[in-house]
């Protein structure tokens, strides 16, 4: 599919990226609601697969306190055994969907490998791409986002898990090249948030590695997100369906917040909402 950029919708994508900005600003961490219209994600596959129950979801997640809706109609479950689809039926996905979520107001994140779907969706109004990739899969990415002037989520991935690796250096040196990559294509350095890939292509206990070391990631002085949400190191602890792990959520984004994260990815928004309130308030009082 050509990525095709519309000259009427370039100037209102390019002020999105003081969204990023905004949002920021609010000196407070930041809740990233996910939104999955999808039939085979790992932790709600299927649910919000038809569109109205999807839109509700969304109205759902603003209504609750999302900073951002981030929306994916592709399934990237870090696990193994999803099923990749054409644009041309990731679209098909969104198409009944993106205008309403769009029109809640709430800005909206598109989650996506492919460089038209970006485009597209930030045509409509779209606020920040999250590329699961980090800028390293669609060659087309890098070029879309900087064209676009929008905020990008650069997140570390591999094909597979090492537990022999140094997890750290690995996400490291994942997010120079991607910074380099971005650099090269235009994208301002303050339209770049960096994701270390919470299960993705890691072990669970890399994946424990990766919050506890989160610190590190602030050398690159960018906004960082950590998405924990439902994900199988909470399994690794405590064994749990992925609907009954909201506990180890609540725990590994707190801890996160703690040591740098300004963003947090999560599916159960009004839990992290109050937890958040709660924690800041106890800090204040001390």
């Amino acid at each position: 599919m050509a990525i095709r950029l519309n000259p009427l919708s370039l100037s209102a994508a390019s002020r999105s990226g003081d969204v990023l900005a905004r949002l920021l600003g609010k000196a407070r961490p930041l809740v990233m609601g996910v939104l999955n219209v999808t039939p085979d994600s790992f932790s709600d596959g299927g649910r919000f697969l038809d569109p109205a129950a999807a839109i509700a979801q969304a109205r759902r997640l603003a209504a609750e306190g999302a900073d951002i809706i981030d929306v994916g109609a592709e399934s990237t479950r870090p696990y193994g055994g999803a099923v990749r689809i054409s644009a041309e039926d990731e679209r098909a996905r969104l198409e009944p969907v993106l205008p309403d979520v769009i029109a809640l107001g709430v800005p909206l994140s598109i989650d996506t490998l492919k460089a038209p779907i970006a485009a597209w969706a930030l045509d409509l109004g779209a606020a920040i791409v999250n590329d699961v990739w980090g800028l390293q899969g669609d060659p087309d990415m890098a070029r879309t986002v900087a064209d676009y002037d929008a905020p990008v989520v650069i997140m570390h991935n591999r094909e597979s898990a090492d537990p022999a690796i140094d997890i750290v250096k690995d996400v490291s040196d994942f997010f120079r090249r991607s910074l380099d990559i971005a650099a090269r294509a235009g994208i301002r350095r303050e339209r770049i948030v960096l994701d270390p890939g919470i299960g993705f292509g890691k072990t669970p206990e890399q994946s424990l590695t990766c919050i506890a070391r989160l610190d590190v990631w602030r050398q690159f002085g960018l906004p960082l997100l950590i998405g924990a949400s439902r994900k199988r190191f909470i399994h690794s602890l405590t064994p749990s369906d992925p609907m009954a792990r909201l506990g180890g959520s609540l725990a590994a984004h707190l801890f996160a917040i703690e040591n740098g994260a300004a963003i947090v990815r999560v599916h159960d928004v009004a839990p992290t909402v109050q937890a958040l309130a709660v924690s800041a308030a106890i800090r204040r009082a001390r």
